[in-house]
């Protein structure tokens, strides 16, 4: 086949040890001296869809969106099999961090994914939505790495449902940008047999939230009394989480894993194998853990505007006052 006027061939062994060197370097965090390396690879083999594949990727890492757009349509157009190349699937990540909204439908079509038939009265973002149900995605995967609950706009992007912790710079209700290959599942039946959810890294924040995060202490005599302020936050429009029951602390291993979502039940979990000055991976459960011990005092998350957030508070309490109390209201993202 020719490409270019050339005779398409295996790449040079220069190219392959310029390659293996840049992505070495990636490793190590040194993206000037591999952008160097994979521009020259480029220059030596520029029929080959991986040299333009292998540049789209360092962009990406560099969240350098414009150029990752650049090298990805360069890949595509040097592709040998038309459906389901991972080119295509970084172009619609870079498309849709720059809201190409139809660069990032032919992506994701020529990936292999079914769109919406058309776009009739569809639009812009709308064009390009592919729900996709529930996910996981881990906030500020080289630090923290805290998992939280979300929903999939389309296959680069999750609507965060959890309240994340303030140490992750996160709101609920955001959008953030993920990667595609998940790393770890969980399982919402707790020992198989469920429903089993991908978690994808967070590559950056796509859409902030006007929302506060505010930490408060509750007095709550049931798990009863918990929920009820759940609901009545969910019934206006917003969240609150039990931040006491919903978070735990895993380590990197288990994270990564499949991991049962409702687990928690013992005084110490097993998967918490972080150390003093070395603490593992929060996640978040899809569901409260269902001790046998309930402690009346809970720390919990709400998510609601300034204005609305003690109201809220104050008419759960009036619900049923002799069982339920609220004190030390604080924003803490």
């Amino acid at each position: 086949m020719k490409i270019f006027g050339r005779v398409r061939h295996r790449p040079s062994p220069t190219w392959r040890q310029a390659t293996d060197q840049a992505f070495s370097l990636i490793d190590d965090g040194r993206y000037e001296d591999a952008g160097a390396l994979l521009t020259r690879a480029a220059d030596l083999e520029p029929w080959l869809s991986e040299s333009w594949y292998n540049l789209a990727l360092l962009h990406k890492f560099r969240h350098d969106w414009a150029q990752a757009r650049i090298a990805g349509l360069r890949a595509v157009a040097l592709l040998d099999r038309p459906v389901g190349a991972p080119d295509w699937w970084n172009l619609g990540i870079a498309a849709t961090a720059l809201q190409d909204w139809p660069l990032a439908r032919r992506a994701w079509q020529a990936y292999g994914l079914r769109m919406p038939a058309g776009t009739g009265a569809r639009s812009g973002e709308e064009s390009a939505r592919l729900p996709l149900g529930s996910a996981a995605v881990r906030l500020s995967p080289e630090g923290e790495a805290e998992v939280v609950w979300g929903r999939r706009l389309d296959p680069a992007r999750v609507e965060v449902l959890s309240i994340p912790l303030p140490s992750s710079g996160r709101r609920w209700g955001e959008v953030v940008l993920h990667d595609g290959v998940p790393h770890g599942e969980r399982d919402t039946a707790g020992h198989g047999g469920g429903s089993v959810y991908p978690v994808f890294d967070e590559i950056e924040l796509w859409a902030p939230s006007p929302v506060p995060t505010w930490l408060v202490l509750l007095e709550a005599d049931t798990p009863g009394d918990r929920d009820a302020l759940e609901r009545l936050a969910a019934d206006a429009g917003y969240a609150a989480e039990d931040w006491s029951s919903s978070v735990r602390l895993l380590c990197r291993t288990c994270s990564e894993s499949r991991m049962p979502t409702d687990d928690g039940t013992a005084a110490r979990d097993p998967h918490d194998h972080g150390e003093p000055g070395h603490p593992g991976h929060l996640s978040h459960l899809s569901e409260h853990g269902s001790g046998d011990h309930w402690s009346p005092e809970r720390e919990c998350g709400v998510a609601a505007p300034a204005g609305l957030v003690r109201g809220l508070l104050d008419g759960w309490v009036a619900d049923s006052p002799s069982t339920r109390a609220w004190r030390d209201l604080e924003e803490v993202c």
